[in-house]
């Protein structure tokens, strides 16, 4: 949404229970969008919405993000994932030829491989309900623009941090909020599995680039990796936080291998959007987690 909005663009944004603590609020998103009240789930309601405003390009992000909640809770991981996705495709499908969409995938799609990085020709093979949700969504809106020449395309990105992320099971919120407090990092594994990591303003510029390119129609149901193209272990970047933060601590390391449900080596190769459509990062991970350790330990003090 930042993004959009230093764009000047008009943003329509879907509202629901949200969190005080939010960088929506702490930064007032709210007062310079559109704020409507609505349910992915519900076709009409999003039909509404769209031809009501005029709406030419939507960024599907919204998603229950995190692994160990899906395990928990699959059928919520379903709806909130699954169904949700068929329903806002299905609202954008009526509603016309000339509306752009961009559905957010993820690296987990791919679930796991022997042979990496992952190309987009990589067969989707996810094991766990999370992984699952995602390659269904991908699949789902890859068939939308095939099946019906909508202009439609999917985004796979790697591990995405910054500020505002208050997702307290990934990696690096869980540590900064540790690192503010005076306690030690927590690592759920033995530390060594392996992330590649995208930094929030690079990702956002990613889907900004993927949803031009729509305009060609030649570019309609491409899958596309944004990521950096090579992987971190766990404890190397809670270390190199831990060193950004100027704290005396050591990592808490409670896990051995890696934890049920996840994958344990990921990275992308994200040769064809920088080929293609001219994207690149920006950011490298130590100045990624300086600006990230900056806002949280404003954010949290």
């Amino acid at each position: 949404m930042a993004r959009l909005l230093e764009d000047e663009e008009t943003v329509v944004a879907l509202h629901r229970d949200h969190r005080g603590e939010s960088r929506f609020d702490r930064e007032g998103f709210g007062e310079r969008c559109t704020l409507v009240q609505a349910e992915l789930t519900d076709v009409d309601s999003l039909r509404r919405i769209l031809d009501e405003h005029e709406v030419r390009t939507v960024f599907h992000l919204a998603a229950q993000t995190q692994v160990g909640p899906a395990n928990r809770a699959p059928l919520e991981t379903w709806e909130s994932n699954v169904r949700a996705s068929y329903t806002l495709l299905e609202a954008a499908r009526l509603e016309g030829d000339d509306l752009r969409v961009v559905v957010a995938s993820s690296d987990k799609a791919y679930g796991s491989h022997s042979s990496l990085p992952y190309r987009e020709d990589s067969p989707l093979q996810p094991s766990y309900p999370y992984d699952v949700s995602k390659a269904a969504t991908d699949m789902m809106a890859r068939a939308y623009a095939s099946t019906f020449g909508m202009r439609v395309a999917v985004t796979r990105l790697a591990n995405v941090y910054g500020p505002g992320d208050l997702n307290w099971e990934r990696v690096i919120p869980q540590t900064a909020r540790s690192l503010v407090r005076g306690e030690r990092p927590v690592i759920r594994s033995d530390g060594t599995p392996e992330r590649d990591y995208l930094y929030v303003e690079d990702a956002a510029s990613a889907y900004v680039t993927v949803a031009k390119s729509l305009d060609d129609p030649e570019m309609n149901g491409r899958a596309w990796n944004a990521g950096m193209g090579f992987p971190i272990r766990v404890i190397d970047v809670v270390r190199r936080l831990i060193e950004i933060s100027g704290r005396d601590l050591e990592p808490d390391i409670q896990g051995s291998g890696t934890p049920h449900g996840e994958i344990d080596r990921q990275f992308l190769d994200s040769g064809a959007i920088r080929a293609e459509l001219g994207w690149e990062p920006s950011w490298d991970l130590d100045r990624g987690l300086e600006a990230a350790w900056a806002w949280y330990e404003r954010a949290l003090a």
